[in-house]
């Protein structure tokens, strides 16, 4: 069975130091309006968002009858240096959502998006120029394998991959090689649906594609009229957010009563995680997240 989730980011609380993102709203309220708006699970958001005190955070979800369904944990992965801290991170989050009581969360692992200026400037529209190399591939897999490897003999947790765009895992062809490159019993893949039309993909294909390796779902929709106005002002990753490139379910390119269907023809049974990024000035976040929510109602979610 499919139950739907929200997380922070959609209030706002993104792992972006933004000016125009300005003080987030509490944590207490994002659960609540989340309740309200009947999501039946979150994310955990940054860290330090939520309590990172096992049982306050606990008593928190619990109260609001909510599900804690994973953590976004991004890693300077290119980087060999960076690893270690990479694992520490997210050894702690691990630690944190397993002493809480939620063993069945993700680590969803990510690249540290927004970080390299060539790749943030030319979100989706990355050219081959602009990839890995050869050798940054084998150092960016063995980051990923062995985040996967610690956090599951600690806590016997899985990870999952977040592809992104503005960092190095955006386009199909991308992904693709990461899920070649590491072990398939390990390292899931967290499909993301507006990120994969923004970095060049059809959802449709891409959940066929990569069947065997997602394991946990988030469901974001993308408007192609923004990214180009966004693309013909030269703007960055960012300029496409604060501009709404991730629109309200329904109202962009994303044909979700097909992804549904393929989604139960794979008989998917875990989390859909609803993300809009909505910074301050770009809407209410809670009258976007009911919406959203309506949206997915009508098509049987």
């Amino acid at each position: 069975m499919i139950h739907i989730a929200n997380a922070p980011c959609s209030w706002g609380a993104l792992e972006f130091d933004l000016e125009q993102k300005s003080a987030p709203i509490g944590y207490a309220q994002v659960l609540d309006e989340m309740t309200q708006t009947k999501y039946q699970g979150t994310e955990l958001g940054d860290w330090g968002f939520m309590p990172t005190d096992p049982s306050a955070l606990r008593s928190a979800l619990v109260m609001r009858n909510l599900e804690l369904v994973g953590a976004f944990v991004p890693v300077n992965l290119k980087d060999k240096a960076s690893h270690s801290a990479g694992v520490e991170h997210a050894l702690k989050v691990a630690r944190l959502m397993h002493e809480a009581g939620y063993s069945n969360a993700f680590i969803v692992l990510a690249d540290e998006n927004g970080t390299d200026s060539v790749r943030t400037l030319n979100a989706g529209r990355v050219k081959k120029d602009m990839q890995l190399s050869d050798v940054q591939w084998n150092i960016f897999a063995e980051g990923c394998i062995r985040i996967s490897e610690k956090v599951q003999s600690a806590y016997q947790m899985r990870t999952v991959f977040h592809h992104h765009c503005a960092g190095f895992i955006e386009t199909p062809d991308e992904i693709a090689k990461l899920m070649h490159l590491t072990d398939p019993s390990l390292l899931g893949l967290c499909f993301d649906t507006g990120h994969y039309t923004f970095g060049g993909g059809n959802p449709i294909v891409g959940l066929q594609q990569f069947q065997s390796r997602i394991w946990h779902v988030h469901f974001k929709d993308f408007d192609p009229k923004i990214a180009q106005l966004s693309s013909a002002a030269n703007g960055d990753y960012f300029d496409a957010i604060s501009k709404g490139v991730f629109c309200e379910l329904g109202k962009g390119t994303v044909d979700f009563s097909e992804v549904k269907s393929i989604l139960d023809q794979q008989e998917y049974e875990g989390w859909i995680v609803v993300e809009q990024d909505v910074l301050p000035g770009m809407g209410d976040p809670k009258a976007c997240a009911a919406s959203n929510r309506n949206f997915l109602t009508s098509i049987g979610l």
